[in-house]
C-alpha cells in the first residue's frame, strides 16, 4: 500500500468483524491493493484463527478483540491507526479507489470533518432498489449515518469526540449524531454497495421493518443492551455480566 497520490492525507481503513472470515477473505485482497490507502486494520472478535490468517496473508494489520462489540472493536483499531483519516468499513461492503478519491477530494476543504457514502443495494435483488432513493433523501436531510455507509472522520476529530460509545448496538447512529453536531460533514458518491445477505436470508420486508422498528425504539430511549439482545436473540445475561465492553481511547491521545 502506497502513500496517497492526492494531497497528504493518509487513509486508514478499519474493519470490525466477528465470525466473518468468508467475507473477510473476499474483501481484503482487493482492499489492501488500493493505491491511495495507507493501512487496513482488522479488529476481530472471532474465536477461531481463520480471520487472523486471512488478514495477515492479505497484508492487513490484525488486532484481536476480547469480545464482540463493534463500537469497542473500532475504538481498539482507531487507537492503533496511524492515518490522518479513519474509514470505518463493514466487511461485506465494497470500497474502491473511486471512494478513496472522493474522500481525499472532500477533505481538501479543511472545514469538513468527515462524512459517509450514499448506499447502493445489490442489483440481484430488485425489490431493494427503491430503498436507495429513500436513503439518499433521508441522508441529505440530516438522517443518521449507518455502519454500511463507511463513515469516515479526521483522526483528530474522532479523538475529540471520544470515539464510539461503548454500547453493543446503534453505535453508528449515536456517533453520527455527535459527528454532525461537531462540524460540517458530507455525503458522497459513488454510492457504496453492500451485501444483501441479511435481506435475502430473512426477506426484504421483514428485515426492513425490523430495522426501522429497532431504530424507532432506540430513538425513543430504549437501551441498546436490550435491543442487542432482541436483535441477535441472545439469552438474558446474568446480573454481573455485561454486553458492553468499553475500550478507552488511551492510545489515541498518545499519537
Amino acid at each position: 500500500m502506497s502513500e496517497p497520490a492526492t494531497a497528504s492525507l493518509r487513509l486508514s481503513v478499519i474493519v470490525p468483524c466477528w465470525n466473518d472470515h468468508a467475507s473477510l477473505g473476499r474483501l481484503l485482497p482487493d482492499l489492501v491493493r488500493l493505491k491511495n490507502l495507507h493501512e487496513v486494520i482488522v479488529a476481530d472478535a472471532s474465536p477461531c484463527p481463520i480471520a487472523a490468517e486471512a488478514a495477515r496473508t492479505a497484508g492487513a494489520i490484525y488486532l484481536p478483540a476480547p469480545q464482540p462489540n463493534r463500537g469497542a472493536q473500532m475504538n481498539l483499531a482507531a487507537g492503533h491507526a496511524t492515518g490522518d483519516v479513519l474509514i470505518f468499513h463493514h466487511v461485506d461492503s465494497i470500497l474502491t479507489a473511486a471512494h478513496l478519491t472522493a474522500i481525499a477530494q472532500a477533505l481538501q476543504n479543511q472545514d469538513v470533518i468527515g462524512g459517509a457514502f450514499y448506499r447502493k443495494f445489490d442489483r440481484r435483488h430488485p425489490r431493494l432498489v427503491w430503498f436507495e432513493r429513500v436513503g439518499r433523501f433521508l441522508t441529505r436531510h440530516g438522517a443518521s449515518f449507518f455502519g454500511d455507509q463507511s463513515v469516515f472522520v479526521r483522526r483528530e476529530t474522532f479523538r475529540a469526540l471520544g470515539g464510539f460509545a461503548p454500547i453493543p448496538l446503534m453505535e453508528d447512529m449515536e456517533f453520527s449524531r455527535r459527528l454532525r453536531r461537531f462540524g460540517p460533514v458530507v455525503v458522497l458518491d459513488p454510492p457504496l454497495e453492500s451485501s444483501t445477505r441479511r435481506h435475502l436470508g430473512r426477506g426484504p420486508w421483514r428485515t426492513s421493518i425490523q430495522n426501522g422498528l429497532f431504530i424507532a425504539l432506540y430513538k425513543c430511549g430504549l437501551s441498546p443492551v436490550h435491543l442487542h439482545r432482541w436483535y441477535y436473540r441472545e439469552p438474558r445475561v446474568a446480573p454481573n455480566e455485561s454486553l458492553i465492553s468499553p475500550q478507552p481511547l488511551e492510545e489515541l491521545s498518545r499519537r
